[in-house]
């Protein structure tokens, strides 16, 4: 299954640059100058997963094959962007096909970047509540436009089937709680209500899962005593969301490293793993999202499902035969696998189990697939 997530913020915040350092490819332009990236660009990024690499020692296979994100650049933007503002209404098109949003903002000093909110004063003041209010304001400002259309429209046909009532209030209700400021993803709602059916259909902006990815210098890697930092934590716990700290110029840096090399800086830091492998690990689990492993002498591989999924259904991933004709799963737990040495060990000393269509499956399941 394929997971997107949209790096968003406003101009000069350090997108592109964080863009260029996760695919470890120069694809992106990071130029200081608003709109440098007109089209997005995507590029697929492996999930970092120690445990494919414990499995490899055992199973010797071919190749490895990690969980992947796609990460799409999209170009920053600014205040007014709801009304087409800055090329808004195409970038605000970009991050509707996205699953989720990594918001990324500015949170270092540096008077030679040009700060667009303020109007692109070099010496305007570092302000990144207020940058992420700019872009929620205005995420909520074009669903608040869409959902319009789309209640003007039922009210009309209510009139004459009153069974489309229900849908219309739904709809009434979420354009006052948009109005209020709060996004979609906030407002309650539970299995058969009507409002659920507008929500699948209209893909609201704010409907989505926001990682909000604080940007900060090089000599302030951790961000543990960035006002800044402290500040935009604040603000998206009060969102109900997840922060984390990268200093994009930094992974850049990394990027053009071997493995050893990469290692080595990191250290000089203090730090034992990228933040941009933290980053991509927190969009994997922000999107609901977990691995089942497979290891054979062809491969070892991560197969994305989302959590709550039965095995008929996991099965489906690997190919849709697999999940019409699903017999049994053959599950081994990841540290019983490597405990035992393998599939052959683990079913010695009773580790491996079969496993129904009931069977929920589980992050780190090691499992193979019988099937019709």
């Amino acid at each position: 299954m394929s997971l997107s997530v949209g790096i968003v913020g406003l101009p000069n915040v350090g997108k592109s640059t964080l863009f260029n350092a996760l695919t470890k490819r120069q694809q992106a332009a990071a130029e200081n100058y608003p709109f440098c990236t007109i089209e997005p660009n995507t590029a697929v990024v492996e999930v970092s997963d120690a445990r494919l690499d414990e499995l490899a020692k055992i199973a010797k296979p071919e190749q490895v094959i990690r969980a992947t994100v796609a990460f799409t650049d999209i170009a920053g933007l600014v205040k007014g962007a709801s009304k087409g503002e800055g090329l808004g209404n195409k970038f605000l098109a970009n991050i509707r096909e996205c699953d989720a949003v990594l918001h990324v903002v500015r949170c270092f000093e540096n008077e030679d970047i040009i700060h667009v909110q303020e109007g692109g004063g070099k010496s305007a003041p570092i302000d990144p509540v207020g940058d992420a209010e700019v872009i929620e304001t205005e995420l909520i400002l074009a669903d608040m436009e869409q959902l319009q259309k789309r209640f003007d429209k039922i009210r009309k046909e209510a009139q004459a089937k009153p069974q489309l009532r229900p849908e219309a209030d739904a709809c009434e209700a979420l354009l006052k709680h948009l109005g209020e400021g709060f996004p979609v993803r906030s407002f309650p709602r539970s299995e058969g209500d009507p409002i659920l059916n507008v929500l699948k259909e209209l893909h609201f902006l704010t409907d989505k899962k926001v990682i909000y990815c604080a940007n900060v210098a090089d000599d302030d890697v951790t961000g543990e005593s960035n006002p800044h930092v402290v500040a935009l934590r604040e603000y998206a716990a009060r969102q109900g969301c997840e922060t984390v700290v990268v200093c994009a110029q930094m992974e850049a840096d990394l990027a053009g490293l071997s493995d050893d090399e990469a290692r080595e800086f990191l250290q000089s830091y203090g730090l034992e793993e990228s933040s941009l492998d933290r980053t991509i690990k927190l969009a994997y689990e922000t999107l609901g999202l977990a691995s089942f492993l497979t290891a054979g002498p062809k491969e070892v591989r991560a197969w994305t499902f989302r959590r709550g999924w039965k095995a008929p259904k996991c099965a489906g991933v690997i190919h849709t035969d697999f999940e019409k004709g699903f017999i049994r799963a053959q599950v081994v737990a990841f540290d019983d696998y490597v405990k035992y040495g393998g599939e052959a060990g683990a079913r010695e000393h009773g580790a491996l189990r079969p496993e129904g269509r009931d069977y929920e499956m589980r992050d780190g399941d090691v499992v193979e697939f019988l099937f019709n």
